[in-house]
Order: structure tokens, then sequence, then C-alpha cells
């Protein structure tokens, strides 16, 4: 994904329920504030994250979060986290 200097990039993650199962988001975090920082994030009691980044500089940055399984009483979740990660390129 490219950006401008100045840009702001919102990144908003839902989360699902499915089988007993609750699927749920980290806040998206930047590996590198000094190019990408992040001026707002969070996550809501149902487990959808959101953020919001502003390109302050030009280079590449990624945007990760993970999601995380959360079982009801009972219920067993798979022995899995995946992750979702976008890379801007800003100039």
């Amino acid at each position: 994904m490219s950006a401008s200097l100045g840009d702001d990039i919102e990144v908003r993650l839902a989360a699902y329920r499915e089988d007993g199962l609750n699927y749920t988001w980290s806040t998206p975090q930047s590996n590198d504030a000094t190019v990408l920082r992040r001026t707002s994030g969070g996550e809501t009691p149902n487990g959808s994250a959101s953020a919001v980044f502003r390109q302050v500089h030009a280079g590449t940055a990624t945007i990760s979060a993970q999601r995380h399984c959360r079982p009801d009483p009972g219920r067993a979740c798979p022995l899995v986290v995946s992750s979702w990660r976008v890379r801007v390129t800003g100039s």
C-alpha cells in the first residue's frame, strides 16, 4: 500500500463468533513508529479492534494485529493464532 506524508490510514478488524468460539483481534501496531505513528487505537468489548496511523516520515512500515480464539465454557479453540498485516510505503 502507498501513502504520502501526512496521510492517515485507518484499520478496522471485526471480531466474529462461530460455533461457540469468539475470534478477537489485538490492537493494530506499527513496527516503526518513526515512519508510521499510531494516533489512536483500541479494542471493543466484543473483540473488534481499530487504529489510525499517520505517515510521518518517508519509508516503509508494517501494520499488524493478531486474531485469537476465546471459547465459550465447554468448548475448545484450535491452537492457531492468525496474523493480519499490511506493508505501507510512504514518500
